[in-house]
């Protein structure tokens, strides 16, 4: 009898987490949905601008590097002209891409308060000590996301543009780009250095866990160095100004995953001791 008491209340501790877990995905998906349909009503200024933004010569990254280049003497940098001409060839193409894009910028625009919706499930699961140290997590996470998607957009988004519109086979050879290769980059772009810039938070939970440390980070600092340089060498006009724009940022990433992860074995140390 004990026995059956016992498991019906763990039955229903379980379906009370699922429930909660539900409402929590419920609330996320509203606000995803809210913004993914605010944001197809401005399709058109957000295509214009903010998608579109990249592929024009007067977007604010290429003004910026003019200003540098006239600043550096090094008029390598200032992009005139990106020799692209954009086309759609399929009938449902608009339609989608509308579609895509707008659920992407809606999940951009509430990924705080889904996180945030996340976390507050998860916390309470947590112990006292755990807690404490995840403090301010949710704000953490949500400025690297939102940096990391604003360095994809403005800085490595155009620099690739950029890269690909003027790399030529032939001078018969004419750009013509289906707009769907152009919204799929920026997407990739975009969404990839915002999860990229979690790196310090990914250090201090893998430390935390033992599955990293900073010696362990240390030792493979010139092998990331090199990956980080030869990355933004591929995605980056051929001149070293622009490679060195796109690989400070990540570098500067790993030495603060480092110093997290530092900071998180002494803190270890301290409780073992």
């Amino acid at each position: 009898m004990a026995l059956d008491q016992l498991d019906d209340k763990s039955e229903m501790g379980f379906l009370d987490h699922l429930e909660e877990l539900r409402w929590h995905l419920v609330r996320s998906v509203i606000a995803i949905a809210v913004l993914m349909i605010t944001a197809y009503i401005f399709q058109g200024y957000i295509w214009d601008v903010v998608i579109l933004g990249p592929t024009k010569s007067d977007f604010w990254t290429y003004q910026k590097l003019c200003e540098l280049a006239e600043m550096l003497r090094s008029p390598a940098l200032c992009l005139d002209e990106i020799p692209i001409s954009l086309q759609n060839r399929e009938i449902t193409g608009q339609f989608v891409m509308s579609i895509t894009s707008s659920a992407v910028i809606g999940l951009i625009v509430a990924f705080p308060y889904v996180f945030w919706e996340i976390w507050r499930f998860v916390k309470p699961g947590l112990r006292s000590s755990e807690k404490n140290a995840s403090r301010g997590a949710v704000l953490v996470v949500s400025f690297l996301f939102l940096t990391g998607v604003a360095f994809g957009y403005f800085i490595i988004t155009p620099l690739s543009i950029n890269f690909l519109a003027n790399y030529t086979l032939s001078d018969s050879i004419q750009n013509l780009i289906d707009i769907k290769s152009i919204l799929n980059m920026l997407i990739m772009l975009s969404l990839a250095c915002g999860f990229m810039f979690q790196l310090p938070v990914i250090s201090y939970f893998m430390t935390k866990a033992g599955l990293a440390s900073p010696a362990l980070m240390k030792r493979y600092r010139k092998h990331a160095f090199v990956a980080i340089l030869v990355i933004s060498a591929i995605i980056t006009p051929p001149d070293v100004m622009s490679q060195i724009l796109i690989a400070i940022p990540i570098i500067g990433l790993y030495e603060v995953s480092i110093l997290v992860s530092r900071r998180v074995e002494k803190s270890n140390e301290k409780k073992n001791t």
